[in-house]
């Protein structure tokens, strides 16, 4: 029984509307783990979806870690290994001097470091620093979208562009309506289609 691209279209998008907890309450109802972050589970509901079947939960090679007990120095060269790395003053400053006082820690840069710890390729602290640079330079000239798991800042930026006089007040409540229905009709399309 197939499932039409429209169909699984509309699925995709409702599902960004439910939350961690609604989105974790199907999963454990179906058995596929639910430990990872929005996106992830997103991606495993539309897979068992489409395919009936469960991704195993992603992990981290064990190159991506750090060893217990091992120095990692702020240095250009060092690796950023998951368990030495950390988002606090002293490295935002180290930062800040490879980059420039315009640096701060940005999902697009905590998202980047993820990837390359999955894929066993831990970057350099100098690797980050270039390639923060140029993602913030790009940026400058082509705005950058919010990630569609951030369901509530696309819609607020959807709304005050049509609702320009819209008050915070109007946005939120009209947020919570939105989010109701589309998350609603996420729970109603998987009942259908499970």
């Amino acid at each position: 029984n197939t499932i039409s691209d429209q169909v699984l279209k509309e699925l995709f998008d409702a599902l960004h509307y439910m939350n961690m907890k609604e989105l974790r309450a199907f999963c454990k109802s179906q058995s596929i783990p639910s430990t990872e972050k929005k996106a992830a589970l997103i991606e495993k509901i539309m897979h068992f979806v489409k395919t009936g079947k469960i991704l195993p939960v992603k992990e981290f090679p064990a190159n991506a870690f750090a060893k217990k007990g091992t120095p990692y120095p702020l240095e250009p060269r060092t690796k950023i290994l998951h368990g030495s790395f950390k988002n606090d003053l002293k490295t935002r400053n180290f930062f800040k001097k490879l980059i420039g006082n315009h640096f701060h820690f940005t999902a697009f840069g905590i998202d980047w470091i993820e990837e390359r710890w999955f894929a066993g390729n831990p970057p350099t602290y100098q690797e980050f620093a270039t390639m923060w640079q140029r993602e913030y330079e790009r940026r400058k000239k082509t705005k950058a979208q919010p990630k569609k798991e951030w369901a509530l800042l696309n819609f607020m930026q959807r709304y005050q562009e049509e609702h320009a006089n819209a008050s915070k007040q109007e946005v939120m409540s009209a947020w919570k309506k939105e989010r109701e229905k589309q998350a609603k009709r996420a729970q109603e399309l998987l009942k259908k289609l499970i």
